[in-house]
């Protein structure tokens, strides 16, 4: 899934060499420090800011002090730090496939294990349970989301420190070393690939446990806030949170497809990706949701028809795009495939010429986009504000398709060039 992948790429470029048992990678980064500390800075101010802007104009600014919603309370820190833990214990859980994923530095496949899903249907269980017998209201935690958003900034601080100060390294860790030779770098883009926390990869905690649980949890108590307050749900919202989680739960059943994704294989865990996961992946995501929470826009039903038609198509472009693309890479000669017309490569593979990839390069970032817009259709057009998560996932996709069209020039020479001369469109057919 493009969504979670997408909110920390370091771009780095270096060499590797053995050192003992120890694998290091040493690698230049375009990052400097005052950049990276005012980014940093930047990522947690700028997200309340957003979600300050999603509140009736009436209302005055959590930032400057002057509302009666927290920005900082020890309270949040606290059920973040339970989620957290709810979320590592649930890891354990003897459920779910065991897959291999890339090679380790003892030469073997490193092992992962994925029950993401199962992990969700039980904390969604228990959310519900728990505002259902009272122990919980909805709207006391919408409440608290500016300083929820703080203690994501906090955790994510103490989280980091705890892998600068004490690295999980493993037999199968690779250690990266920065040529520019400077701590802070190490500190915010990380400094080992693969650490662990026992059975857990603290990348993949991160990424699915934190990030995409945590946005389809957020969205669900945006619902029951609206459920809770009676006016505020609307038509729009359901046809957001619905989307939401149609596209959440796809990924969590195919949770095995992010540890083929660039940010998994090739960079290190730090401060920047952890601080993503925490704040920017669950806050960010469902500000659609909360926009529509603030500011409810009724649609006619006759108007979330073609809403939904675009979703369901660009859903079925994503899937099967995605379907034909892993299948052929798998099994090329597959009956399925007999018909597909394709172009020899140097490097002794084919490229799919025909079939969704006859139609666009990157058929599977169209199916993407065409499901982000649909899910901020809902919001109406009175504001940007909930079109920018879809906003800033497009210009990632186009980074993307970019960096993936000149590593297969590099790959496939002039097979490539002349994939591109026949099949002109990146995204958007006749278009871009």
């Amino acid at each position: 899934m493009s969504t979670h992948e997408s909110n920390h790429q370091s771009h780095m470029n270096g060499f590797q060499r053995d050192n003992g048992h120890e694998k290091i990678k040493e690698v230049n980064s375009p990052w400097n420090n005052s950049f990276l500390c005012v980014l940093c800075v930047v990522l947690g101010v700028s997200l309340i800011t957003l979600l300050d802007c999603c509140r009736p104009s009436s209302e005055p600014w959590v930032l400057l002090g002057s509302s009666e919603k927290p920005v900082w309370d020890w309270t949040s820190v606290s059920l973040l730090l339970l989620y957290t833990l709810l979320q590592g214990a649930l890891y354990y859980l003897p459920v779910g496939q065991v897959m291999e994923g890339k090679i380790g530095f003892h030469g073997k496949r490193l092992k992962y294990k994925l029950n993401g899903l199962h992990a969700f249907i039980l904390s969604l269980v228990l959310l519900l349970t728990l505002w259902y017998f009272g122990f919980v209201r909805a709207s006391g935690l919408t409440h608290r989301l500016f300083s929820l958003v703080s203690a994501g900034v906090a955790v994510s601080l103490l989280f980091s420190l705890m892998l600068y100060l004490y690295p999980l390294q493993t037999s199968s860790s690779t250690q990266v070393h920065y040529e520019t030779a400077k701590p802070l770098l190490n500190f915010i883009l990380g400094q080992i690939m693969d650490p662990r926390v026992g059975d857990i990869d603290v990348k993949q905690f991160v990424m699915v446990r934190i990030g995409f649980i945590g946005w389809a949890l957020m969205d669900v108590i945006y619902l029951l806030t609206a459920i809770e307050m009676k006016d505020s749900l609307s038509l729009s919202m359901l046809l957001v949170i619905g989307f939401h989680l149609i596209y959440i739960l796809d990924f969590l059943i195919d949770e095995g497809s992010i540890l083929t994704t660039k940010e998994f294989t090739e960079e290190p865990i730090g401060f920047i990706m952890i601080m993503g996961e925490y704040i920017w992946i669950p806050f960010f995501s469902s500000l659609p949701v909360y926009f529509l929470l603030q500011k409810p826009n009724h649609i006619h039903y006759l108007s979330a028809v073609p809403i939904c038609l675009l979703f369901a198509t660009g859903f079925l472009i994503y899937y099967l795009s995605n379907e034909q693309k892993d299948g052929f890479r798998r099994n090329p000669n597959h009956p399925a495939y007999t018909n597909l017309e394709t172009i020899k490569s140097p490097s002794g593979k084919s490229l799919l010429v025909s079939g969704w990839f006859g139609w666009v390069r990157h058929p599977n970032y169209l199916g993407d986009i065409m499901m982000m817009l649909a899910w901020c259709l809902p919001c109406g057009f009175s504001s940007a504000l909930p079109y920018l998560p879809a906003l800033q996932c497009f210009n990632l996709l186009r980074k993307r398709a970019n960096e993936i069209e000149e590593s297969c020039l590099k790959k496939h020479g002039s097979a490539w060039k002349e994939y591109c001369t026949r099949v002109p469109y990146k995204v958007i057919p006749y278009v871009y």
